[in-house]
């Protein structure tokens, strides 16, 4: 980059971002999840671990656990491609829904 050209904060933050933020799959899937999931689901379950590519979503409530269950085709679908297909994780296989979210607050 010259003198006479900037970048603009919104790109200097994400290449720091990128480079400060944990190499996991659960990262990744968290950093994807609002966007991929939308903003009310989002704001009702939320990516709290990982196991063999398997993520697991604590929910607000049981029905939550049990409405995302039924999404979750189109929610796997979503995140697959907000994380595209270059990212260095293992592969998502799967996504588990609990209703536990309201214990980790």
């Amino acid at each position: 980059m010259s003198d006479g050209e900037f970048r603009s904060l919104a790109d200097a933050l994400r290449e720091v971002r990128a480079e400060v933020a944990p190499a996991t799959l659960l990262a990744a899937v968290q950093e994807a999840w609002p966007r991929a999931a939308g903003a009310t689901i989002a704001a009702e379950g939320e990516p709290v671990a990982e196991r063999d590519g398997v993520i697991t979503v604590a929910c607000r409530s049981a029905t939550w656990a049990q409405e995302l269950d039924l999404m979750q085709t189109e929610l796997l679908a979503r995140l697959r491609e907000a994380l595209g297909e270059d990212h260095p994780h293992p592969p998502l296989r799967g996504l588990r829904f609990t209703a536990d979210a309201a214990r980790r607050s």
